[in-house]
């Protein structure tokens, strides 16, 4: 008997908001019960130990197993629909992950039951039904492009021509699936390696060459191992085999002078025999010390290669090509700590980088060694290819799903739904507004495809419309009306309130500045391009912004200088929020029409007597996105604690703290006062409602005044998160 081991990572929206206090009960298939778990702030459940059949089961063809040890996993949280995933497999050796995606309660229709239940069927290593994968050799596809790596797939969970439901998944989540429901994670590495290759180029061939869709399907792929790849939807991942994804799925086969993705048949090699690889027929090369390369030489003609796309879609910057390490100082390295910074928003375990600089110091390590632990990496506080792929996936997702706070401000959203008629053609900022409400409740409803958010209500749009209608019950036709607002604005507040355990009406929240009528651009200034300017924009209207802002920043030296590249990184944008922050705008980094003609305004104006720019006011910092409880180290909780000192002056029931950071005991009792004090929910946990009632108690006792300077490393460091 050997042993493996299991985890399970518990999230919502598309695996980027961890849940917190999840139970997870591990069970046999008898209903008894082996592990309880609860998760912890990165939604993740400690490892446990699980016995297994002994390795050598599955490294021989012959053998007659058992092959793996099966469990069934139960997930419940208060707010959430419980999820069951029966058949959980846990291998000698190996970790098993199993990735848990949770949607809120109150969203689901009534019709659709409260528990969502996902069965892993046995392994197909010894099935003996054919493959009758239709090659497309030969096939131009319907649009000669670059081979690119596509951010999702969608996937017919059935036959072809079957009736079946369309998943739309990350297509590097895709792709750890497939590669746990084909292979056993227990083999040689350059056996495994030299069958996910298979597998990612399979994809890639049915994506670039359009091979359903020109077809008439609204899919990418199917999950019929005779046509296509054994996708499991609901089942566990290895972690071996998510590590050697994350390093490699961007690489594929191909064969040399051809562009296109190789069409990489393969079959189990034993019961089942194809012309293609034989899966079985891996290992044995890969003990006899063939690298992953030759291995698909012994199956493949000799001409293949193995290349690299670096056309990756929602990462905006490609792999730099050398690991970096501390000591290194690159404009990469800043990139890097930019993303984490934004990360750690969404997972707070990940320490703060105090300087976004580009040097990548030990405050740095310690980030990226955070950000592995809790995403199944080597933790060697090195960002090589795999840690890059894994930030740069997670910032662009994290970010997509922030998209409606940032931009809340400036196209107006609000708790009120508009009563404007939009449909297919209409250009405006309230189709902005659809968008970033579509995509944002799309992260947790794969069933709502993702749009560009542009303003323009295109035939994307509309079928993100159609399948958003479809869900909630709603007329299908496309057109969003009165009744389609509604529903949409009452999903996503759910959400919001779930997620952040807040009460339906709006929370107490400090005094803010109504918003303003955009300004007038000036005559002779280059009008606004017609689309948002943010970190990944690229062209003439950025290099424009960027020469202002240098010119502005010679009145105004608290707007660094740029290099003017036309690239709008995270430098860029730190200028930009620096000028909002000047003017009494959002600051938020983007550039909307206000943020234009407002900078269109201040260039034009250089010539004359410039007025001194106003002393610096206190500003109550904003809620920082995530609740704060006991426990937790970070500069968000000095922050509390230096407020809760200053209201303790005036209500002496709040014990004095010291300011160290540290969510402790003593903490836990003041935060219980003060909820005490003002009528709150006493739960010691510091939400939205708890953290705005504490701003506006220290600001009425002045303590925006007193605390500036215990604020300042905090508000620095916001700067970079772009709130």
């Amino acid at each position: 008997m050997g042993l493996g081991f299991f985890r399970a990572e518990v999230r919502a929206g598309g695996g980027i908001l961890p849940i917190q206090n999840a139970k997870v009960i591990v069970q046999n298939r008898h209903n008894i019960v082996f592990h309880e778990l609860t998760t912890d702030e990165s939604g993740n459940t400690r490892t446990v130990e699980i016995d297994a059949p002994n390795i050598e089961h599955t490294l021989n063809p012959n053998d007659t197993g058992p092959f793996y040890t099966q469990v069934d996993v139960i997930i419940e949280h208060p707010n959430f629909n419980t999820v069951i995933v029966r058949g959980v497999q846990i291998f000698d050796k190996e970790t098993s992950i199993l990735p848990v995606n949770m949607t809120p309660k109150s969203l689901l229709r009534t019709v659709q039951p409260t528990t969502q239940e996902f069965v892993i069927p046995e392994d197909i290593l010894h099935s003996s039904e054919e493959r009758l994968q239709e090659t497309s050799e030969g096939i131009n596809p319907r649009l000669l492009r670059e081979v690119f790596i596509p951010e999702t797939i969608t996937v017919h969970l059935g036959r072809p021509d079957a009736p079946a439901r369309n998943v739309t998944v990350p297509f590097v989540d895709y792709i750890k699936n497939v590669a746990s429901s084909e292979i056993y994670p227990t083999w040689p590495l350059a056996a495994l390696e030299a069958n996910i290759y298979c597998q990612i180029s399979f994809a890639l061939n049915r994506i670039y060459t359009e091979w359903y869709r020109v077809r008439g399907h609204n899919f990418d792929i199917t999950n019929s191992t005779q046509f296509d790849q054994f996708f499991v939807e609901g089942r566990n991942i290895f972690q071996n085999i998510s590590v050697i994804v994350d390093r490699i799925f961007n690489q594929y086969i191909r064969r040399q002078g051809r562009r296109e993705p190789f069409f990489a048949q393969y079959c189990n090699g034993t019961t089942s025999t194809c012309a293609g690889l034989s899966q079985w027929g891996t290992v044995p090369l890969a003990n006899a010390g063939r690298n992953p390369l030759q291995i698909l030489r012994n199956f493949y003609p000799n001409d293949i290669e193995i290349v690299t796309s670096n056309v990756i879609q929602g990462i905006t910057e490609s792999y730099p090509g050398t690991p970096l390490r501390e000591g290194d100082t690159r404009r990469e390295v800043q990139t890097m700590q930019f993303y984490l910074n934004r990360i750690r928003q969404n997972f707070p375990l990940i320490p703060r980088i105090q300087n976004v600089n580009g040097t990548f110091g030990s405050d740095t390590v310690a980030a990226v060694r955070t950000f592995q632990q809790i995403f199944d990496l080597p933790q060697d506080g090195i960002i090589g290819r795999a840690t890059w792929n894994s930030i740069s996936r997670l910032y662009s997702s994290v970010k997509r799903l922030s998209d409606l706070q940032s931009e809340g401000e400036l196209i107006g959203i609000g708790r009120t739904p508009p009563t404007t008629i939009i449909r297919q053609g209409t250009s405006s900022p309230l189709v902005s507004t659809l968008q970033l409400i579509l995509n944002f409740i799309g992260e947790f409803y794969s069933e709502i495809p993702p749009v560009n958010q542009d303003g323009n209500f295109n035939a994307q749009t509309t079928n993100a419309v159609l399948a958003f209608q479809a869900l909630f019950g709603l007329t299908t036709d496309g057109i969003v009306g009165p009744n389609t607002w509604n529903r949409l604005y009452q999903v996503y507040w759910n959400i919001e309130d779930i997620i952040t355990e807040t009460p339906t009406t709006p929370p107490i929240t400090p005094p803010v500045v109504p918003p303003v009528t955009p300004p007038t651009v000036p005559p002779n200034t280059p009008p606004y391009p017609g689309t948002l300017l943010r970190v990944g924009s690229s062209g003439e209207s950025v290099r424009v912004i960027q020469n202002h802002l240098n010119a502005i920043s010679s009145q105004f030296p608290s707007i660094p200088r740029l290099s003017v590249d036309g690239a709008f990184g995270p430098i860029t944008q730190s200028a930009v929020m620096a000028f909002q922050r000047q003017f009494g705008l959002v600051p938020d980094g983007i550039i909307g029409p206000i943020t234009w003609a407002k900078i269109m305004e201040v260039f034009s104006g250089l010539n004359q007597t410039p007025q001194p720019p106003s002393p610096p006011q206190a500003t109550m910092p904003p809620y920082p996105g995530y609740l704060i409880r006991e426990g937790q180290r970070s500069e968000d909780v000095r922050t509390l604690q230096t407020h809760l000192n200053v209201v303790s002056a005036s209500h002496p029931q709040i014990p004095r703290l010291a300011t160290d950071g540290i969510f402790g005991p003593n903490t836990r009792r003041a935060v219980i006062e003060f909820q005490r004090i003002f009528g709150l929910t006493q739960d010691a946990i510091v939400g939205p409602l708890t953290w705005n009632r504490l701003m506006q108690e220290s600001a009425n006792l002045g303590g925006g005044i007193s605390i500036i300077s215990a604020l300042s490393t905090m508000l620095i460091g916001r700067m970079f998160l772009g709130r």
